[in-house]
Parts: C-alpha cells; structure tokens; sequence
C-alpha cells in the first residue's frame, strides 16, 4: 500500500476537514494524517493515500467521508483531566448552582470516548453522596462529538483496563464500574442515567441544544482557526444561562477572542464566567 501523498493532494485533504469540520492541519501534518488514515486504506480496500483522498473528496462517499471525518478528530483522552476542573466543579460551582433549586444542565462539548462526560457525572454523585440534599431535580450531562463511531463507544460505556488505568484511581473504578462479562469494564447505571449522548459538529448551530448551566470544551479549540474558534466561543455565550461557567484547556485562553465572558484565576485553573 502506497502511504504517499502529493503536497497538492495534501492541500486539497486540509481544505476538505477544514470546511467540514473547522479543524486546522499544519502544513507539517502530513504524517499525522497518514497515521489517521493508513488503517482505513485496507478497510476501504485501497491501494494508496491518494486514491482514499479523491474518493474523500467526492459528495457521494458518504460512508468513507463519515470513516475519515472519525479518524480524523478522534482525539486521546483520560479520566479526570488535569484534575482541577472536577475539584472546581465539586468545591466552588456545584456549591453556588445549588442554591438555585432546579436541574443542573452540563455540556460535554467534544465528549470523544466518554471519559468527560462520565467523569462530570462521576463528580456529580460524589457532592449528591456528600450532601444527599441537593439536586434532588438532578444533575444532566449531554456528550456531543462529531464522530458517530465515537459516540457509539460513549453510550456502550465500556472501557479495557488500558483505557481505565488513565487518570482513574483504584476507588473510582471500584465504586463506579462493573464487569460487563466480556473483558471490559462498564459505567453503572446511577453515572449513565445522568449522561446521554447525541451527534454535533461545533461548525452548526447549538440552538436545540437548550440552555447550560456549565460547557466543557477543553483542548478543542486548539485546532480550530482564529475565526472559527470566536465563531464558537460567541455560540457557547449564547448557549450558556447568564453568569454560566466556561471550562477551556490549560493551553487555551479566550484573550483577545470574547468580551461576553469574564475571567476567574483559581488556584490552580481558571474558569470563565457568562456576564450578565
């Protein structure tokens, strides 16, 4: 199998997942991209990187644009990440939503394998063990992603012990998973009722979606371009209720982008907050 591709045919392929999906290729990506995409030349049966990145091209490929598009943005992930936003979310921002006396609404903007989502759940339970009082209308988490392959690995909720010895302490798994017969671990029921899981590509609108309470979007923006990346952050203000909560990544920063948001240093992370 030929893994070659031709700098035109590489300009063509980070046009086509730039409009289609906003996600920004560099112009030394090509390894990456032949990484992503070798698996699916055998499972396409194709005998080269270029014939998979014409048929790509093509509207009526859906099938192999759909395969593609999931290589392309599937993204590595782990439990907990970073840490600080779950202890934010159980010390500082559950504590305040809860005075409010109705049902907490959470986006998982890019909700990849589920390991977010799932661990947003995961911290919910935990301050609800604490204080059995509170929340008693519920906490939801919705996962979106723009891989349907993913998506499907989300609401199975099963994971290899590869996948859970990432960021997941020992007490977790125990308290959370259960063995699902087959080799994998599965979410139990008490975390899976509070997530569902549904298909978006951050390029469309989020007006279905409703109106969030807090949006996690961490290590996304990063591959988008400066006018998509407002473009998102703009719809992310509107999708949130006023002085709702704005999750990024480490390496992300809304500097210069947005003025609907305002800026809070915490120790460690920061967080932005929706003005009112």
């Amino acid at each position: 199998m030929n893994k070659e591709l031709h700098d035109s045919e590489y300009k063509l392929f980070r046009d086509f997942l730039e409009q289609q999906c906003g996600i920004v290729l560099g112009d030394n990506k090509q390894y990456l991209v032949k990484s992503r995409l070798g698996p699916l030349m055998l499972r396409f049966n194709l005998a080269s990187l270029s014939d998979l990145v014409s048929k790509t091209l093509s509207p009526f490929e859906r099938q192999l644009r759909s395969a593609v598009i999931d290589a392309m943005t599937t993204n590595e992930t782990l439990w907990f990440r970073d840490t600080y936003p779950y202890e934010l979310l159980k010390k500082q921002i559950l504590p305040e939503l809860e005075k409010d006396h109705r049902t907490v609404k959470i986006w998982s903007a890019a909700s990849s394998s589920g390991q977010e989502p799932y661990s947003i759940a995961m911290t919910g339970l935990e301050y609800q063990q604490l204080k059995p009082s509170a929340f008693s209308l519920g906490v939801q988490i919705l996962g979106t992603d723009i891989s349907n392959a993913m998506l499907e690995h989300c609401q199975r909720g099963e994971y290899d012990g590869l996948a859970l010895s990432r960021g997941l302490s020992p007490e977790r798994r125990s308290k959370f998973f259960e063995d699902s017969g087959n080799g994998m671990m599965r979410v139990k029921d008490p975390i899976r009722k509070n997530v569902s899981f549904r298909h978006l590509n951050l390029l469309d609108s989020y007006t279905l979606l409703g109106k969030f309470d807090i949006i996690f979007c961490r290590n996304v923006l990063i591959y988008f371009s400066p006018e998509v990346k407002a473009k998102i952050i703009r719809q992310f203000a509107q999708a949130l209720n006023p002085r709702g909560y704005l999750f990024l990544g480490a390496s992300e920063s809304l500097s210069s982008i947005n003025t609907d948001f305002e800026m809070i240093r915490c120790n460690p992370g920061i967080i932005y907050r929706r003005k009112t």
